[in-house]
């Protein structure tokens, strides 16, 4: 078992540190304040070709795995950009796995190559708001009218839609009163976002202020039958080629957001003194952030096993919600000490520990809740009954 990096690897970590460093704190903070997309940070990655990190080389990108895309946004998220850096390109790196393994070979050299090049922006629209994590029961309808579509009903906690001119679309084509199976006759759509047709709202909250997150209405969207991906009815099927990846994805980017904070923190407890010493004398400062290092490292490697047995091929649904829930909680652990650190001064925007807490809200919600993944454990892995 050899748990070095590959020099391969090591180089995407290097390479995306590299250009990381023209997008200092200072940009971070005012993108947040401004509620500014980083558009000059996606364009510094589309520059360098590394939107399309896991898309086939045949689509122009660079055919690497999910391992490799981890590193990489683990990068993103240490260096300080956290969340609001990689929620910018998240969705460019998973979300169009579906149709690299679903998709016909027109769709894959119509859809890939764009996203590769960092031509366009593509949103995931799933979640609707009365269903939640329940994504059998979408209601947001799908029906047939000759060679297009028609698309009626509303997505909610849509990050990026305010930017984005592309969306993955997961609608009902087949009324659940007609099926057996609820998870069946949903259907997968990779598709223009036409605003004569779509209302997007943004929705005011917390953190990660860079970039949106929206509440989508849909109005008679007329979608061609060429952007659905796979058969009719299969969609559930094929999205689900997505969530492990964004699982795996997402616990990187929580360890690299965990790690940022800790740097701050270790720092300003070296050098702030109270009482003539540094606070990182104290074992009440030492002990927690020693605690936070720990759980953070323990998330990684769970995380890297979970990239490692997807790219491999093997089942790693246990692994990337394990993964997922582990990072999450020990990248909030993280950002909380950081903040009680600092004392006062973490409260202060300056300092930047209170925008790391504010993001580190993020993944113990979504995509999904740290209650349903000990679900999913307590039944898929201990052989509990099902409880919900």
């Amino acid at each position: 078992m050899d748990f070095k990096l590959t020099p391969e690897q090591e180089s995407i970590v290097s390479a995306i540190a590299n250009i990381c460093t023209a997008f200092g704190d200072e940009y971070w903070l005012k993108c947040d304040r401004q509620h500014r997309y980083p558009e000059e940070f996606w364009a510094a990655l589309a520059a360098n070709g590394w939107l399309g990190i896991c898309i086939p080389q045949a689509f122009g990108g660079s055919g690497l795995g999910v391992v490799e895309a981890s590193l990489m946004m683990q990068a993103i998220a240490e260096s300080g950009a956290g969340l609001s850096g990689c929620s910018a390109i998240h969705l460019n790196i998973f979300g169009l796995n579906p149709v690299v393994v679903f998709g016909t070979d027109e769709q894959r050299q119509r859809m890939l190559p764009p996203v590769a090049r960092g031509e366009q922006k593509s949103c995931f629209a799933v979640t609707e708001p009365d269903t939640g994590l329940n994504t059998t029961r979408l209601k947001t309808r799908a029906r047939r009218d000759g060679d297009h579509y028609v698309v009626d009903g509303e997505k909610v906690w849509i990050s990026g839609a305010q930017e984005s001119n592309k969306m993955l679309l997961l609608a009902r084509t087949t009324p659940l009163d007609q099926l057996e199976r609820p998870s069946a006759g949903l259907s997968l759509f990779y598709t223009d976002i036409d605003r004569e047709c779509v209302e997007i709202r943004e929705i005011e909250k917390m953190g990660r202020h860079a970039v949106d997150s929206n509440q989508m209405f849909f109005d008679g969207l007329r979608v061609p039958v060429a952007d659905r991906i796979g058969e009719e009815g299969k969609g559930f099927e094929y999205i689900l080629h997505g969530m492990n990846p964004e699982r795996i994805l997402i616990a990187a980017e929580c360890v690299g957001l965990g790690r940022a904070a800790l740097r701050k923190a270790t720092a300003y407890a070296q050098t702030r003194k109270v009482f003539d010493r540094p606070i990182g004398m104290n074992q009440a400062i030492q002990h927690p952030l020693a605690e936070c290092w720990l759980n953070l490292e323990a998330a990684n490697l769970t995380m890297l096993r979970a990239a490692w047995r997807y790219d491999e091929r093997m089942p790693c649904g246990a692994d990337a919600n394990a993964a997922k829930y582990l990072a999450a909680e020990a990248c909030y652990q993280a950002c909380e000490t950081a903040m009680l650190t600092h004392g006062g001064f973490g409260y202060a925007e300056e300092y930047h520990v209170e925008r790391y807490m504010r993001e580190a809200m993020i993944p113990r919600i979504a995509p999904i809740s740290p209650q349903l993944i000990l679900c999913y454990i307590a039944e898929r892995v201990l052989g509990l009954p099902k409880s919900y």
